[in-house]
């Protein structure tokens, strides 16, 4: 990233896990379970996150101050009381954006070097 990164804590590129997650609850809180299988189904099942993988990146997140437990539940009813839903904080759609916009810069440059299709001739 550069000298304006939202955290000191940033490392200049996220783990494919991290960025993943992230890009998860980018629209809504979700819980753990529910991002492992949104993650495959992004992916096409190319990348399946384990529940050590997946709660170890959650617990450095949420210690990075990227990402928080959600208080609010979802009615009983609906939800199992053990889940724990996360939610993006203010740094983490910060870092989200700034990932994709760094990885929207490499497949340009990709484009480019005609490594790619351009979407247009698609």
């Amino acid at each position: 990233m550069n000298e304006t990164s939202p955290s000191p804590k940033t490392p200049p590129t996220l783990t494919p896990a991290a960025f993943h997650i992230l890009l998860v609850l980018a629209d809504r809180e979700n819980h753990g379970y529910a991002i492992m299988r949104e993650v495959a189904e992004h992916t096409g099942g190319k990348m399946r996150l384990g529940p050590g993988s997946l709660y170890g990146t959650i617990k450095r997140m949420l210690a990075d101050g990227w990402i928080e437990e959600s208080d609010e539940r979802p009615d009983p009813e609906l939800d199992d009381e053990r889940r724990r839903y996360y939610r993006l904080t203010g740094v983490g759609l910060k870092i989200v954006r700034a990932e994709a916009e760094r990885l929207e810069q490499l497949v340009n440059i990709a484009r480019g070097k005609r490594l790619l299709r351009n979407p247009k001739s698609v």
